[in-house]
């Protein structure tokens, strides 16, 4: 059995009356639709078997964007499943401008949602013998401060879910990440907020069970990531470079081997924005100087800041370089202790060989 699927993240759809004019804003919000858009007009020449979207579908949470894609997706000629971001329920009880969490499954009936939990989790089958669980993330403390982890509900729910699943092969879909997609990303201040607060009781969970592939969203990069059999996709934004989405090709064959094909692809033009990737490239390394010299005078560096000014301009580009996946990183102007730091956050490197995988690859699975 063949099945073809696609996978697109963090959306952030923002219809031209919602987005707020902010100098600094980093998100390229007012090309979200048209990207979405040029993403969809190549997907619907596919023959498709579903859409998954991880998250962060809308810029932040407002009811008219949540009701534009809920509209496009019913249109579309095959099935979408999705689950909620940071940005798509950033309140618990809402606002004139925003909709509280419990309304999200109402704008996404058709996408998973036509029966969920108390906690938004759902399950579904996509195909014959092949399962979605899809996990929300996103929850509240006692102060109204947003939280991205999983509740003892649903770890529960999840395990007694699974325990009926033994005969199918199950993917699961959840916005933050669970595996480390960048060095020491659960312990670093700028990387943990992106990861799940409690990841190994979800991985116990999965690697008992024999749940082997994730899709997640929120970090804004392509990255392919592994712990123990288990393997986590993570997939960019289509309004930061590199606009990516993917396309996975699922081969099921006898004797329970599941061959996995990942292949990705980029926006790289839009109708209002010819060469929109080396657009997206400029406008993300203009505004990354805070961005790297927090990462410069922050643990475990920890550089002196007048020392940080001199090393971040070379950096400019290196947020960008991640997101791309794959990407070699040397900054030979920097001393060799801190250009070695950040050379690990890029490809991986097995006895002398780059191993490129972040972006299009094969995993075999059982």
């Amino acid at each position: 059995m063949n099945i073809r699927f696609a996978v697109a993240s963090d959306l952030h759809i923002a219809l031209p009356e919602t987005i707020e004019d902010k100098p600094n804003r980093f998100h390229l919000t007012q090309f979200s639709i048209s990207a979405f858009d040029t993403v969809l007009a190549h997907l619907n020449n596919l023959d498709l078997d579903f859409l998954l979207l991880p998250g962060d579908l809308t810029q932040d949470g407002e009811p008219e964007n949540h009701r534009w894609l809920q509209e496009k997706l019913t249109s579309l000629p095959y099935p979408v499943y999705v689950i909620p971001g940071n940005h798509d329920i950033p309140s618990l009880k809402g606002n004139e401008k925003q909709i509280p969490s419990d309304k999200f499954p109402y704008f996404y009936q058709d996408c998973g949602y036509q029966n969920y939990t108390e906690t938004l989790d759902y399950t579904c089958e996509i195909a014959p013998n092949l399962q979605l669980v899809a996990l929300n993330s996103n929850h509240f403390d006692e102060n109204g401060q947003q939280q991205g982890l999983l509740q003892p509900s649903q770890l529960q729910w999840l395990e007694e879910t699974l325990g009926k699943l033994k005969d199918k092969l199950v993917l699961l879909m959840v916005h933050h990440n669970v595996i480390e997609h960048l060095p020491q990303q659960s312990k670093h201040p700028l990387g943990r907020r992106y990861m799940l607060d409690n990841p190994l009781d979800l991985l116990d969970i999965l690697d008992r069970y024999e749940v082997k592939l994730i899709f997640t969203g929120h970090l804004h990069i392509q990255d392919i990531s592994q712990y123990k059999d288990i393997y986590e996709v993570t997939t960019g934004s289509l309004i930061t470079y590199p606009s990516p989405y993917r396309i996975i090709e699922l081969n099921r064959h006898h004797g329970g081997i599941n061959t996995v094909k990942i292949n990705s692809y980029q926006v790289t033009d839009l109708p209002e924005k010819e060469k929109y990737d080396q657009f997206c490239r400029e406008w993300m390394g203009d505004r990354s100087y805070p961005f790297i010299m927090k990462l410069l005078t922050t643990p475990p560096l920890n550089l002196p800041e007048k020392e940080a000014s001199q090393y971040a301009p070379p950096m400019k580009y290196f947020w960008a370089d991640i997101a791309k996946g794959d990407s070699e990183l040397n900054y030979p102007q920097l001393p060799p202790k801190i250009n070695q730091h950040f050379q690990c956050f890029g490809v991986d490197v097995i006895d002398g060989k780059p191993q490129f995988r972040d972006n299009n690859t094969t995993i075999q699975i059982k």
